[in-house]
C-alpha cells in the first residue's frame, strides 16, 4: 500500500512540473517568431536572417509569422497574450518596445511587464543624409542654417512615430533648432523625395542607406553611432562633429511572453551566442551596415534593463517634441 501511494505521489509531482522533462528536450517542435511588420521590410529581413542561423543551433525550425499594423503594436499585443511555453516569441523593435508607450494613449501591452528579454540583435545605426546637390556639406553647416531659419529645414521620415521621425526630433532638440517633419508611408518614398530634392534631409538606417550613398544619389553627413564605421569611410559620428554625446541606433531583439521558463530563455540565448561566434555570419551583417555590440549587451538581463532605459529616454524626446498617435 505504501509503495502504491509513493508511486502515485511521484507521478503527481512529475505531472505538476511538466517543464522539468520538457526543458530537457526543448525544443521538440517548430518555434514561431512574431514579426509585427509585413514581409520584406528591414525588421523582417533581420529577423529571418537571425532566425535561420539560430535554428541551425537549436536543430529545430523557426517560423516567421508576420502580423502587421499600428506601427507594430498589433503583433506585439498578440505575442504578449501567447502561451509562455517557449514556442512563441516576439521580434522586438525600438518603436513598439520603447517609443510606443509614450506615443499611444492606450497600449494593449507593457513592454517590460508583459515580456522577458531573451537576447538583443546587433544594432543598426542611422546616418544623416542630404541630397547629392544639397548645399550642406557637414552637420555643422546644416545646424547653423537650422538655427538661423527656424522651421525651414524639411526632414522626411518613414511615418509619424517612426525611428527616422523620432531621431530627427532628438537631433533638433539637442541642436537647439526647429525643423519641419514630413511624414511618408515608409522609408522608401521618404528617401526618394530626398534624392529628388523635395526635402532637405533625412535620417535613414545605415544598411538601407549604404547602396544610395555608394551610388552617389545622396550624401552622408554624419553617423549616429558612437564610433566610425568602415562602410562609411569618409563619414564621422555626429557626436564627434557637432553634437557631443549624440548616439542612437535602431535596435531589435527577441522577447518571450512573461512567464516563459528561464531554462527556455537560456537555451535560446545560448543558441544565439553560438551564432555570434560564427565570423562568417557576423561578417556578412557588418558588410551590410549593421554594427556588432560588446558581448555582454546581448544577454537577457542586460537587454531587459536596456529596454526599460530606452522607454524612459524616448518618453522625454516624444514629450518635448509633442508627438502623439491615437
Amino acid at each position: 500500500m505504501k509503495n502504491w501511494l509513493a508511486a502515485i505521489t511521484a507521478t503527481a509531482a512529475f505531472a505538476l512540473t511538466p517543464g522539468a522533462h520538457a526543458q530537457d528536450t526543448y525544443p521538440n517542435r517548430a518555434i514561431t517568431w512574431i514579426v509585427p511588420f509585413a514581409a520584406g521590410g528591414p525588421t523582417d529581413a533581420m529577423a529571418r536572417n537571425i532566425a535561420n542561423r539560430v535554428a541551425q543551433e537549436l536543430k529545430q525550425t523557426i517560423l516567421i509569422e508576420n502580423v502587421g499594423g499600428a506601427g507594430g503594436t498589433i503583433g506585439a499585443a498578440k505575442a504578449a497574450k501567447s502561451t509562455p511555453d517557449g514556442y512563441t516569441f516576439l521580434v522586438g523593435h525600438i518603436g513598439y518596445m520603447a517609443a510606443a508607450p509614450s506615443l499611444y494613449q492606450r497600449l494593449p501591452y507593457d513592454p517590460t511587464k508583459d515580456f522577458q528579454a531573451v537576447f538583443r540583435f546587433p544594432d543598426t545605426p542611422l546616418v544623416l543624409l542630404v541630397g547629392e546637390s544639397s548645399p550642406y556639406k557637414s552637420v555643422s553647416e546644416l545646424i547653423a542654417f537650422g538655427k538661423q531659419h527656424p522651421g525651414k529645414l524639411n526632414f522626411s521620415n518613414a511615418g509619424v512615430g517612426s525611428t527616422s521621425h523620432l531621431v530627427a526630433a532628438m537631433f533638433a532638440s539637442q541642436a537647439g533648432m526647429e525643423i519641419t517633419p514630413i511624414a511618408y508611408k515608409g522609408a522608401g518614398p521618404a528617401l526618394n523625395d530626398l534624392m529628388g530634392n523635395q526635402v532637405d534631409a533625412m535620417f535613414d538606417q545605415t544598411n538601407t542607406a549604404l547602396p544610395q550613398t555608394r551610388g552617389g544619389k545622396v550624401r552622408a553627413l554624419g553617423l549616429t553611432s558612437a564610433t566610425a564605421m568602415p562602410q562609411f569611410p569618409d563619414v564621422a559620428p555626429m557626436g564627434a562633429q557637432a553634437l557631443p554625446g549624440f548616439q542612437v541606433s535602431t535596435w531589435y531583439g527577441l522577447y518571450a511572453p512573461r512567464g516563459t521558463p528561464d531554462a527556455v530563455v537560456q537555451t535560446m540565448y545560448r543558441a544565439w551566442q553560438k551564432a555570434l561566434a560564427d565570423n562568417d555570419f557576423t561578417g556578412k551583417m557588418v558588410e551590410q551596415g549593421i554594427q556588432l555590440l560588446p558581448e555582454g549587451q546581448y544577454a537577457p538581463a542586460a537587454f531587459q534593463q536596456f529596454t526599460a532605459d530606452e522607454g524612459k529616454r524616448w518618453a522625454g524626446v516624444i514629450k518635448q517634441a509633442g508627438i502623439t498617435l491615437q
